[in-house]
């Protein structure tokens, strides 16, 4: 049974991105619209950080690693611009700053 709900969970996942993909495969998007999802990765990138770093109550949670990881991971994304690197920087940062504390 676990695995037949494995199974058809995959499925599904793959079923809804790939209708997207076949459905709009014909369209062409406004360059607005492009301009405008450049911005989607590193928005929901800001709000992942922030809410790992605030509580509910809207304080700030941060502790040293955090701040050291998030430092590194926002030195790495100006001085390259790539996302990916930026966000292994700064968990790598983080965790080993992490296992030393």
């Amino acid at each position: 049974m676990i695995t037949l709900a494995i199974v058809l969970t995959g499925f599904g996942s793959y079923a809804m991105r790939a209708f997207f993909i076949f459905a709009l495969a014909h369209y062409t998007f406004p360059q607005i619209l492009l301009r405008a999802l450049e911005y989607v990765a590193p928005t929901v990138m800001a709000a992942l950080v922030i809410s790992m770093l605030t509580s509910p109550k809207g304080e700030l949670e941060a502790g040293l690693p955090e701040l050291i990881g998030l430092t590194c991971a926002a030195t790495a994304a100006k001085t390259t611009g790539n996302h990916i690197l930026a966000l292994i920087s700064g968990m790598g940062t983080f965790w080993l700053i992490g296992a030393i504390i």
